[in-house]
């Protein structure tokens, strides 16, 4: 057996929803990778308690339970996977897999246990249904009655609202010495529950800091658990455990920063919904901040990550704090240097102007809307022409689920870096080796396009045209102008100018000659039929007689649907005698040219014809003298010759 065992499509429910991924059992830890998100779980091995294996929806499921309360839930695996899973586990986590049925009985009847994160509702000591106390977000009492409401997940096709427990009353002498059973339900639910309560002192304030995403003014107070937005109108409380990522991104004009939390799920308001939590700073501004926590607790819990006091850059501190509380590495810019020597690109996006940051290990875009695309979720990148002028190109990013995002109105100096960016980076570039696309900036701006060229070539030629046309008509007018002007000595500068200005060309309509059908051969045989409309002359008296009344189109319409449900021995005779006729043609085409019919070769009247034109234009041309031939086999001419000869 190999040191580590690895399974794709495995899936994670994650608020009602099923994201899948890779899950991989290594001797030191268990590594779950979402596709959608990115997002790594990693579980210690020597963390791991306990492992079932159970028969859930899509499929077998893992559910591993650690030493630190913590649960974690997959499904997506095959009958199969059981044996070297458990033998795995045996090995390498001296962790027994043990199988566990779940109750189908449909009883609404039963006991429910609290066990860590998870509420397990069990019928004959068998759990019917668990429900995540994360996935809680408020929890009410009535009498007798404990109402649980969920987080709802925009991305889940079918939300669980709220679920309701009848909780019997306890003995009466119980009841007088401690609380009620429907309130040590309610606690027990809370103390697990994601319900965002600001109990007690911030351990921060940012005043007044400029949020792009969304927009407006917030103070921002630091908890130990969560951020809490303040604006004029708007309040946001966002858990830590929802912060994907942070990143640190300078502006374009090197005056001002921008911070960017990646958020999921995201923030909402109304049908909005806010993925990214974008700030903006200014690199003047400074801060001295102190921290409402003895340097003790500060010692004690953020382990020499932050101090006290400390002072700074504004974005500074909020970058540190944040990294601190997030406990996640802060995103840079890398490598990348654009032609005007800074570490973004600027483009446009949908209706918006912004700015694209190539990253070590993806794209961002700011800022509306933000975009973050990771390199693993990137199917192939593609350059393309700008649509408007040759001085900008688009470059279009295509993912692995089919999106494509185009980024146009890049300058073309910008190509050259960019194309070296991605080539190191090993991406697919989807028109590579096409020579159409020149956006390269050693090209010249007027490159060779065909299509402009023909369009010139068109313009010369209609030109020439007019020209030829309109000779007589343009001297008498230009003659005209000159005798004005000579006459006339108080015309002035304006009336110069106009008179220089040669006037507008008509435009020449061409009329397009009607097209010559090909005459057709009465005397031919006629072509053979195919084999279902061999069939249809068949069958159309017996379609007429079982639909009487139905309408030619009817007729067709059914017929189609009766061919189609044929078998194919049923359509074997047709098909023989759809050949036969066919061979039948042959034959009869064959002694038809033989006979001298249908000949492809022009008749000699044709010739003639042809013939007695093309040198009436040779004679013509040669002596100028208007010549007209008759002849008897093909036309004869109505008009007198100019000459006797």
């Amino acid at each position: 057996m190999g040191d580590t065992l690895e399974f794709s499509d495995i899936y994670q429910e994650v608020k009602g929803s099923w994201n899948d991924g890779r899950l991989r059992f290594g001797r030191q830890s268990v590594v779950y990778k979402s596709s959608k998100t990115g997002k790594v779980d990693s579980i210690p091995a020597a963390e791991l308690s306990q492992a079932q294996w159970r028969r859930v929806c899509l499929g077998q499921g893992i559910k591993l339970t650690t030493s630190t309360g913590h649960i974690y839930k997959y499904d997506g695996f095959r009958d199969t996977d059981f044996e070297k899973i458990s033998e795995y586990f045996k090995a390498h986590y001296k962790v027994e897999l043990s199988e566990k049925e779940l109750c189908v009985k449909g009883w609404n009847w039963g006991t429910t246990k609290f066990s860590g994160p998870l509420l397990s509702f069990e019928v004959s000591d068998s759990p019917a249904f668990e429900i995540p106390l994360a996935s809680v977000s408020q929890c009410a009492t009535g009498k007798n009655e404990v109402t649980l409401e969920f987080h709802q997940n925009d991305e889940a096709e079918v939300s669980l609202m709220e679920v309701r427990f009848y909780v019997p009353p306890g003995d009466t002498a119980t009841t007088e010495e401690g609380p009620e059973p429907v309130e040590v339900f309610r606690d027990r639910v809370l103390s697990k529950a994601d319900v965002i309560q600001a109990t007690g002192d911030a351990v921060c304030i940012f005043k007044e800091l400029q949020c792009l995403t969304p927009r407006g003014r917030y103070d921002i107070r630091i908890y130990p658990s969560f951020l809490h937005l303040h604006g004029k109108t708007f309040d946001y409380k966002i858990p830590y455990t929802t912060v994907l990522r942070l990143f640190l991104l300078p502006h374009k004009d090197q005056r001002q920063m921008f911070f960017m939390i990646s958020l999921d799920p995201p923030i909402k308001q109304g049908q909005t919904r806010y993925h990214f939590l974008i700030l903006l700073f200014s690199k003047e501004e400074d801060l001295s901040l102190s921290l409402n926590m003895t340097e003790e607790e500060v010692e004690k819990r953020y382990g020499g990550k932050l101090s006290k006091n400390m002072s700074g850059s504004l974005y500074e501190m909020v970058g540190r704090v944040m990294k601190a509380l997030v406990n996640k590495k802060i995103t840079v810019p890398g490598n990348f240097l654009g032609h005007s020597g800074t570490q973004c690109i600027t483009c446009s996006y949908k209706a918006s102007s912004g700015l694209l940051y190539p990253l070590e290990r993806g794209f961002v875009y700011i800022h509306k809307p933000p975009v973050h695309l990771r390199f693993e979720e990137v199917s192939c990148v593609n350059f393309a022409r700008g649509t408007t002028t040759t001085r900008s190109f688009d470059f279009e990013i295509e993912t692995k689920q089919g999106t494509q995002f185009t980024f146009s109105s890049i300058e073309r100096e910008e190509y050259g870096k960019l194309f070296d960016f991605v080539t190191a980076k090993k991406l697919s570039i989807k028109n590579r080796g096409f020579k159409e696309v020149n956006i390269s900036p050693d090209s010249d701006e007027d490159q060779h396009d065909a299509y402009l060229e023909r369009m010139k070539e068109e313009g010369k030629i209609r030109e020439e045209a007019n020209d030829s046309d309109d000779s007589d008509g343009e001297s008498g007018e230009y003659d005209s102008k000159a005798s004005a002007s000579d006459s006339s000595a108080e015309g002035g500068d304006s009336d110069r100018e106009k008179k220089k200005r040669p006037a507008k060309k008509a435009k020449v309509v061409k009329e397009r000659k009607p097209r010559k059908k090909k005459p057709k051969d009465s005397g031919a045989p006629k072509r053979p039929m195919s084999a279902y409309f061999l069939w249809l002359n068949a069958s159309r008296e017996s379609i007429k007689a079982e639909h009487p009344g139905i309408s030619i189109t009817e007729i067709s319409k059914r017929a189609g649907e009766m061919w189609r449900e044929l078998g194919k021995e049923q359509k074997v005779e047709w098909d023989g005698k759809a050949e036969e006729a066919k061979k039948n043609y042959e034959v009869a085409m064959r002694e038809y040219r033989e006979s001298g019919g249908g000949s492809s070769a022009p008749s000699k009247k044709y010739f003639c014809t042809c013939f007695f034109q093309h040198l009436h234009k040779v004679l013509c041309c040669c002596s100028g003298i208007d010549l007209h031939f008759s002849h008897q086999s093909t036309f004869i001419s109505r008009r007198q010759s100019a000459s006797p000869s």
